[in-house]
C-alpha cells in the first residue's frame, strides 16, 4: 500500500467500509509498529489466544469467550486455517436445558390469560451492557418475531431501590420473571437489587440465575441456574447462549446470527492478511495517537438508534481491559485511552462543541449505517467525520472550528433483509463489529505488555465494599 493509502486508509468487506482521517499515521509508521509487534511475538499471542492456551496470567487461565463463538455451524465452503476450531478440550458452555423449565413458565404464563408479561434483567457492568445492547439492536427483528410477542423487558442496574420501585413496582408479580446476570454471583449491586426482587416477588421459580458460581444462587433459593466457564469475562457475556437466545431471537438453520458474526472475525483474523492489517492500523493509530500526539481521550459516537447502546459497551470492553500499568519492558508508558460517547445525534447537542472549538486533545469513532444521502444520520455521520477531521473553509473568525480530530469512520452495510423504512445493520454484522474491536483491544494490550483479561482494579471495588473497611476505619 501507498504512504498516501495509509495517510487515509481504506478497508472494506461484506460486512463493513472502514476510513480513516488519521493525519501523520503514514506507512513508515504503520511499518515502525509492524516491526514492534514482530518482537511482541502478536502472532504467537493471538494464535495462542485463539488456541485457548493461558492469556490470562495473573489468573493462571484461558480466555474462552472466541470458544463460544467458535460453535457456530460454518455454511461457507471456505477453508478454515489450520488453528481455527482446532481445541478438542471439554468446555462448559452451559446447557440449555438448565432453563427450559423457566422459559416453559414464561410460556405458560404468557398464553394462560393471552396477557404480557414482564422480563426484568438485573446485572451490571458487561452482564448490563450486553443484554441492553442485544435487546436494542433487534428493535426490527423484536417487533417482528412472535416470540417476543407479549414480552415487555426492563434493565436493572444498581443497588438503589428507587430504581425498582420506579421500573418494577408497578408490574404484576405473578407475571414478571427475573434474570440475574452476575459471573461471580458475589456481586454487591446485583445482589442487593436481588435482595429487593426476592422480596416483591415472592416465588423463586421465576428467577432464572446466569452465573460461573453454580453455588451463588443456590444461597438465596434459586434451583434455576445456567452455568457458565470461569474464563469468560463479564465483558464478553454477550457471546453467551443465554444472552441471544433471550434477547436476540435471530437463528438461522447454520446457528446464531451474531455468534456467526463474531466467529467470522475470528477466521479473518486468522487468514486474511488485510483484514489484520485493518484490525492493527487500529491498534497501532490508538497507541500512536495516545503516546507521541497527546490525544488520551477518544470519544465513540453511534449513529444508528438501534446501536444507540455500543459506545457504552465498548467503553467497558477497552477501559476495563486496557487501563492498566504496563510491564517494565513495554515501549510505550500511556496505556487504555479515556473512551466515552453515545448517540451521535444527541451527542453533537451537548459535547461535539467541545470537538469542534474546545482546546482538549481528542480523537473520534463514529459508527453510521452505511446508506444514500437520504438517510440523515449516514449524512451526519460522514459530515461529522469531515468536519471534526478537516474542517471548513470561509467560516468567519469566531465560527471557525479545530479541524484536528482524528476520525475513525466505521460504515456498517445495512441489513438487505429489512422492509422500507428501517435503517439498521443485522445481528451477524454487529456481532463482526464486535468481534473486530474485541480483536483491536487485544492487540493493543499486546502492543502495551498489559494482560487485558482480569480487572483487579473492579475487583478492589468489592472486595472493600463488602468489608465496610474504609467505614470502619472513619467510625
Amino acid at each position: 500500500m501507498s504512504k498516501k493509502e495509509f495517510n487515509n486508509f481504506i478497508y472494506e468487506d461484506d460486512y463493513l467500509r472502514y476510513e480513516s482521517y488519521l493525519k501523520g499515521f503514514s506507512k513508515e509508521k504503520f511499518d515502525e509498529f509492524d516491526a514492534i509487534a514482530e518482537k511482541v511475538g502478536l502472532d504467537s499471542k493471538i494464535k495462542d489466544l485463539m488456541d485457548s492456551q493461558i492469556v490470562n496470567e495473573t489468573e493462571n487461565q484461558a480466555a474462552l469467550h472466541h470458544e463460544y463463538r467458535e460453535m457456530y455451524e460454518w455454511d461457507s465452503d471456505a477453508a478454515l486455517p489450520d488453528n481455527f476450531m482446532s481445541s478438542s478440550k471439554n468446555y462448559n458452555f452451559g446447557n440449555p436445558s438448565d432453563g427450559i423449565d423457566f422459559y416453559d413458565n414464561i410460556e405458560a404464563e404468557l398464553r394462560k390469560d393471552d396477557d404480557e408479561v414482564n422480563i426484568i434483567s438485573i446485572g451490571i457492568g458487561g452482564s448490563f451492557e450486553g443484554p441492553r445492547l442485544m435487546l436494542e439492536s433487534n428493535t426490527y427483528t423484536n417487533r417482528y418475531h412472535k416470540r417476543f410477542e407479549g414480552l415487555n423487558f426492563y434493565f436493572l442496574t444498581g443497588p438503589d431501590p428507587d430504581e425498582f420501585k420506579t421500573k418494577v413496582s408497578h408490574l404484576d408479580p405473578s407475571k414478571t420473571f427475573f434474570i440475574v446476570f452476575s459471573k461471580s454471583f458475589e456481586t454487591i449491586e446485583t445482589l442487593e437489587m436481588l435482595k429487593i426482587a426476592i422480596k416483591w416477588s415472592g416465588d423463586m421459580n421465576k428467577f432464572l440465575a446466569l452465573t460461573s458460581n453454580n453455588d451463588g444462587p443456590k444461597q438465596y433459593g434459586i434451583s434455576n441456574i445456567h452455568t457458565f466457564d470461569k474464563e469468560i469475562g463479564g465483558r464478553y457475556s454477550i457471546w453467551l447462549e443465554d444472552i441471544e437466545s433471550m434477547f436476540g431471537g435471530r437463528w438461522t438453520a447454520n446457528g446464531r446470527l451474531l455468534t456467526g458474526g463474531g466467529a467470522r472475525a475470528d477466521y479473518q483474523l486468522l487468514s486474511n492478511k488485510k483484514y489484520f492489517d485493518f484490525v492493527k492500523y487500529l491498534s497501532f493509530s490508538d497507541i500512536w495517537m495516545n503516546n507521541f500526539n497527546g490525544k488520551h481521550t477518544r470519544v465513540i459516537l453511534s449513529y444508528i438508534w438501534n446501536l444507540r447502546s455500543l459506545p457504552d459497551y465498548f467503553q467497558q470492553l477497552e477501559m476495563e481491559s486496557l487501563g492498566k500499568p504496563n510491564n517494565s519492558s513495554s515501549r510505550f508508558k500511556k496505556t487504555g485511552q479515556i473512551i466515552f460517547g453515545g448517540y451521535g445525534p444527541k451527542a453533537e447537542h451537548s459535547y461535539l462543541q467541545l470537538l469542534h472549538q474546545g482546546t482538549q486533545d481528542i480523537c473520534a469513532d463514529i459508527i453510521a449505517c452505511n446508506n444514500d444521502e437520504n438517510d440523515i444520520e449516514y449524512v451526519k455521520a460522514v459530515t461529522q467525520a469531515k468536519l471534526l477531521s478537516e474542517g471548513a473553509e470561509g467560516l468567519p473568525q469566531n465560527e471557525k472550528i479545530n479541524g484536528n480530530v482524528p476520525v475513525n469512520l466505521f460504515l456498517l452495510k445495512k441489513n438487505k433483509e429489512l422492509k422500507e423504512g428501517w435503517d439498521s445493520v443485522s445481528e451477524e454484522t454487529l456481532g463482526y463489529l464486535i468481534a473486530t474491536w474485541e480483536h483491536r483491544t487485544f492487540i493493543t494490550a499486546t502492543m502495551l505488555g498489559i494482560n487485558p483479561f482480569d480487572q483487579f482494579g473492579v475487583n478492589a471495588g468489592k472486595k472493600y465494599t463488602l468489608a465496610r473497611k474504609f467505614i470502619k476505619d472513619s467510625s
